[in-house]
């Protein structure tokens, strides 16, 4: 499929590069915010501010990237993510770690716009290959990414974060010199409201993909308050390990799903069937979640993060999968930024939810991630009634 499609192996090494700079961010932030004074209340308003910006700003750059072409929003939207590493590694003050985080999260469209940019360039029976190789480039820049922030934390906390900006800009000149427009479909979008809340709300109970978007809103609200958050605070309080060691932890979390996308997703999803892997995929997402809320020793805390990040690259790569089957050709970057706003809505109360309760036990995300992951479990039984067979999507 590479070998015929150019514009794939493109996105890959973009998503790649992009993922490399989160992946060095993202296991030190909550370390690297304490030295501005922080709480770990403030510390979730910090996750939390990203989300909500990024909630505002991706059905407007979908829509956008719909009616005036993918690549010039992509280019915007990766640029900015760089601004805003370097203004963190330079931040003077606790504001302006806030404002960089808001910046990043006003322009977080590149994953949706990358996902509409797969969807315009391939057929629908090619997508959930064409996934498979998006989620495993990810994977791969989040392994080397937290090793990258392993080996440089302890040099001087700043250093990962120019990295990451470094990193980034190289992921925007790919952007510009190397991907062609793939959307064919620009000036056919209705006229409409770049931001409409209504819709957003009308679309969650009443359009055809209102299961799939509600199971989105929950499964990143388990995420977000078991991973994003919950992770770092138990990994340094419970298991007492250091910021460099905690990278170490991501690494392995991103060397897992690498595997797993590059060698076990497609197999596993032909063996046992589309409906089948996804919802097996959830109930395992949960078992890992209470593995690691059980856990008070590392070596049972991997077991938790290994099984987690099998079934994770499973998840992660059937939900685009399934949209953009669902969705009409000349809206996928509209409903994939749709579909990012309910992942940032469950993000924004991800982290507030797992902060409220681990004020009870520090543990506790874990377990709420592990009920919310269930009830996408069941969810899910109604998600692929009539989809694609999974014969025909690998």
């Amino acid at each position: 499929m590479i070998k015929n499609n150019r514009t794939i192996l493109i996105i890959a090494l973009i998503a790649l590069v992009n993922m490399l700079g989160y992946g060095i961010i993202i296991p030190i932030l909550y370390s690297y915010s304490k030295k501005y004074g922080l709480s770990d209340f403030e510390n979730g308003l910090l996750f939390a501010s990203f989300s909500v910006c990024q909630f505002i700003s991706t059905p407007i750059i979908g829509r956008l990237s719909d009616k005036y072409g993918r690549r010039p929003l992509l280019i915007m939207s990766i640029a900015g993510t760089a601004v805003s590493f370097f203004m963190m590694a330079f931040a003077p003050s606790a504001i302006f770690l806030l404002l960089a985080r808001m910046l990043d999260g006003l322009t977080a469209g590149n994953i949706p716009v990358a996902f509409a940019v797969i969807s315009d360039s391939t057929k629908p029976q090619d997508r959930a290959k064409a996934f498979g190789y998006i989620s495993s480039a990810f994977n791969f820049g989040f392994v080397f990414g937290p090793a990258i922030a392993a080996l440089t934390v302890n040099w001087n906390p700043a250093i990962p974060f120019i990295i990451a900006g470094v990193i980034t800009i190289i992921a925007a000149l790919l952007t510009i010199f190397y991907l062609p427009e793939t959307n064919t479909h620009m000036g056919e979008v209705k006229g409409g409201k770049l931001f409409d809340f209504k819709h957003i709300w009308h679309a969650l109970f009443n359009s055809q993909l209102s299961t799939l978007f509600a199971s989105t809103l929950i499964f990143f609200m388990a995420f977000a308050c078991a991973l994003i958050y919950g992770f770092q605070p138990f990994a340094i309080n419970i298991l007492h390990v250091t910021a460099s060691q905690n990278a170490y932890l991501f690494t392995l979390f991103g060397t897992i799903g690498l595997i797993s996308q590059t060698f076990l997703v497609a197999r596993f999803s032909k063996r046992l069937g589309m409906k089948k892997a996804f919802t097996q995929s959830l109930l395992l997402t949960a078992i890992a979640f209470l593995i690691m809320f059980i856990s008070r020793s590392i070596p049972v805390f991997i077991i938790g993060c290994i099984v987690l990040a099998l079934a994770n690259s499973v998840v992660q790569t059937l939900f685009p999968t399934i949209l953009s089957m669902e969705s009409d050709p000349k809206s996928q970057g509209s409903v994939m930024g749709l579909n990012t706003s309910y992942q940032s809505i469950g993000m924004i109360v991800g982290p507030i939810l797992g902060g409220a309760i681990a004020t009870l036990s520090i543990p506790m995300p874990f377990l709420a991630g592990a009920i919310l992951v269930l009830i996408c479990f069941f969810l899910s039984f109604r998600i692929l009634r009539g989809a694609v067979k999974p014969e025909s999507a690998f």
